[in-house]
């Protein structure tokens, strides 16, 4: 029998979380109905709480954010039967490099790569040459993913959103926010959830990631544009009986978005510790959360993570040659500190860079720390 890497030395995502005796206890003592009727109290309770969090009409609870993902874009197209859309997302975005292969399969949507920025938004030239562009019949949803999952889990202000929604609506276009981890960005910039998703047509929101909820995420809107979500929801087999016992633990989770604070300084903590170790290169993006991204010279990235495991640290690792680290609810300072002393301990391994000294600091400007726009 498979054992699981405890959760505090688990890095790979904050996914990995375990419901704990509150959340158990939620799930227990959870009031249920049919949400496929309409009728479970706990999902309504919790649709009626994220949608007010957000500031949209409606919620949908979905099983999985890549659920909601799939349904955001054929919900925008109209009923069932309508021409599926065309979807435009940044190239590292979660929804382009390891959804697009469900969005295509599952929903015949034709999903087209724009560069990103280093912050991770959407070149402007580039996008607006697509819009520009057009489709013949077939509506077009932009995608906007906040937080930046491959530039470290940046934030995006609702500023730098608002722009990207403005240019998908002066094109005719729906503009669909993968919100993700959107509580994240919430925290990190210090305004209400509603204002990031304020300029969106639609958002999904995990409450399984940074939040510690079991599972589930939930897709939001309009009445009218969650109906047709609903329909796509059934057609992919994504109807839940019985579900109050997930939304129980997941209302939980929701009152606690504050805590997520603790989560970006024990981040934070762990990109400094890992800035300090010589040979170690850690990506800084401008607004970070829990997320951090590093590398090791020389090494590439499912080596690191083969030699980390062998320390008992797991960790992430990514087609740009980094690692990714995520801090979640399980971990703790003691946590991030085993972390750092599991790259060092790998990085004494390997040869020396030429030129330094194995243990020598790396010079400013060089090899400890790389900034978003050298990344």
């Amino acid at each position: 029998m498979a054992t699981a890497t405890p959760p505090r030395l688990d890095f790979r995502s904050d996914t990995r979380t375990l419901p704990d005796a509150r959340m158990r206890a939620a799930m227990a003592e959870a009031a249920v109905g049919d949400d496929v009727y309409g009728d479970d109290p706990t999902v309504a309770l919790l649709e009626e709480t994220v949608a007010g969090l957000l500031g949209t009409e409606a919620a949908l609870l979905m099983p999985t954010g890549t659920m909601a993902n799939l349904v955001a874009p054929l919900a925008a197209a109209g009923p069932l039967g309508s021409p599926p859309p065309r979807v435009i997302a940044g190239a590292d975005t979660h929804m382009a490099f390891l959804e697009a292969d469900g969005l295509r399969r599952f929903g015949g949507v034709e999903l087209v790569a724009v560069p990103q920025r280093p912050d991770g938004l959407p070149d402007p030239d580039a996008l607006t040459a697509l819009l520009a562009a057009g489709t013949e019949g077939r509506p077009t949803v932009v995608c906007l993913e906040n937080t930046s999952m491959m530039r470290s889990g940046n934030a995006l202000d609702a500023a730098a959103t608002r722009a990207v929604a403005d240019l998908a609506h002066r094109y005719g276009a729906h503009f669909h926010l993968d919100g993700a981890r959107l509580a994240n960005a919430a925290v990190a910039l210090g305004v209400p959830p509603a204002e990031l998703a304020g300029p969106a047509d639609s958002v999904s929101f995990s409450v399984s990631k940074g939040l510690g909820g079991p599972v589930g995420g939930l897709l939001c809107g309009t009445r009218e544009y969650l109906a047709h979500a609903r329909e796509s929801r059934t057609w992919l087999g994504g109807s839940l009986h019985q579900a109050g016992i997930v939304a129980a633990p997941a209302l939980v989770a929701l009152g606690r978005l504050p805590e997520l604070a603790a989560d970006h300084e024990k981040a934070a903590a762990l990109a400094d510790g890992l800035a300090s170790v010589p040979g170690a290169e850690v990506m800084r993006p401008p607004r970070p959360t829990n997320m951090v991204m590093a590398r090791l010279a020389g090494l590439a990235a499912d080596d690191c993570a083969t030699r980390l495991a062998e320390h008992g640290v797991r960790v992430l690792p990514l087609p740009n040659g980094h690692v990714r680290f995520v801090a979640h609810r399980s971990h703790d300072m003691i946590s991030v500190h085993a972390a750092v002393r599991a790259v060092a301990a790998v990085a004494a391994t390997l040869p020396a860079r030429p030129g330094r000294q194995p243990n020598e600091p790396s010079p400013a400007g060089e090899g400890s720390v790389t900034s978003m726009e050298e990344a």
